[in-house]
């Protein structure tokens, strides 16, 4: 049952659900539904559940939710950060971004990053690196971009949000596509 993360900051709080098992249904999702959507590039499982099971996240706005970052500017130090691009992919980066650290210190559980064109030069996600984003909607059509993993993560229902960035239309354009609002 899809939930918005403030419905899943209350389930984490009163008990209902724990951080581990949303992370591990979040986990589910994208092994079900990425394969046609293309929207997530990179997963820190394991990094994710030993979050969900190890950190305290009472009293945080959004403990125990997870969320998808964008392979673009949101650098979170010991995994990979390509921007969409060859000369990038699996460099590690060695700093967390301030933006990363925000949503780390609001709870939020990060379990990946998402497509996005390279260097998010295009209004649509159809990287060389990853290939296209696709809509949920119609997987004929692209998520545009330059958020658009982001918006497809978001919109098939995978996470209730997700790291986007817009420069030009970036994560403007593929809510428009998808049915967001960004």
């Amino acid at each position: 049952m899809w939930k918005d993360a403030i419905e899943m900051r209350e389930a984490v709080a009163s008990g209902e659900v724990s951080p581990k098992e949303l992370v591990q249904e979040t986990l589910d999702k994208i092994e079900q539904l990425n394969p046609s959507l293309n929207a997530v590039v990179h997963l820190q499982a394991e990094r994710a559940l030993e979050e969900a099971e190890t950190s305290s996240f009472e009293g945080l706005p959004f403990g125990g939710v997870p969320l998808l970052l964008k392979d673009l500017g949101q650098n979170q130090a010991g995994e990979p950060s390509s921007a969409g691009s060859k000369l990038l992919k699996g460099i590690p980066v060695s700093r967390t971004d301030n933006f990363v650290k925000r949503l780390e210190a609001a709870g939020f559980i990060v379990v990946g990053r998402t497509n996005t064109p390279e260097f998010g030069f295009k209004n649509m996600t159809e990287p060389q690196l990853w290939g296209p984003a696709n809509n949920p909607y119609d997987l004929n059509r692209n998520a545009g971009g330059s958020s658009g993993g982001a918006a497809s993560a978001v919109a098939a229902g995978i996470v209730p949000i997700a790291g986007a960035s817009d420069g030009g239309g970036s994560i403007r354009i593929p809510a428009s596509f998808t049915g967001l609002i960004g």
